[in-house]
């Protein structure tokens, strides 16, 4: 087969450090913009982005020419330095070291994205760490709850 083709949806997850609600509601869309442009330049999609003040819900097409660590690593350290250039009040700005990434079936596009552009209404009942503890259990992983909240 003379192409190599791919389609790898995925679900990343991380938080602000320590969980800290900073994220300022005033840049969330061009924060997502942002972010979609380092995906972009990976020749990656950035297929929907939510977030609340503590924490971060995007659904990507990875790109099959990028090690799925390696982006989360540039979109991380990217949106982090953005956030500081653009509000002096965030020049403390972190995010956690950790994160989650889950792959997504086509079939279910449609339900993530849903999902992830809903997060305001979601956590009226949820909190970001029974969100995160599900998603976990429905995904098969097993976590340590001493380390996954750092």
């Amino acid at each position: 087969m003379p192409q190599s083709l791919s389609s790898l949806l995925v679900h990343l997850v991380f938080s602000t450090k320590d969980r800290a609600p900073i994220i300022p509601d005033h840049l969330r869309e061009d924060l997502y913009s942002y972010i979609g442009g380092i995906i972009s330049q990976r020749n990656g999609v950035l297929l929907a982005a939510g977030s609340m003040p503590d924490h971060i819900h995007l659904l990507i097409s990875l790109p099959r020419t990028i090690a799925p660590a390696e982006l989360v690593k540039e979109i991380k350290a990217g949106s982090s330095k953005w956030l500081k250039e653009r509000d002096k009040r965030l020049l403390s700005f972190h995010w956690q070291n950790g994160y989650g990434i889950f792959s997504i079936s086509a079939t279910h596009r449609e339900k993530v994205e849903h999902y992830i552009n809903n997060q305001a209404e979601h956590h009226r009942v949820t909190t970001f760490q029974d969100e995160y503890r599900r998603l976990l259990k429905r995904c098969g992983v097993e976590w340590d709850e001493r380390y996954v909240w750092d």
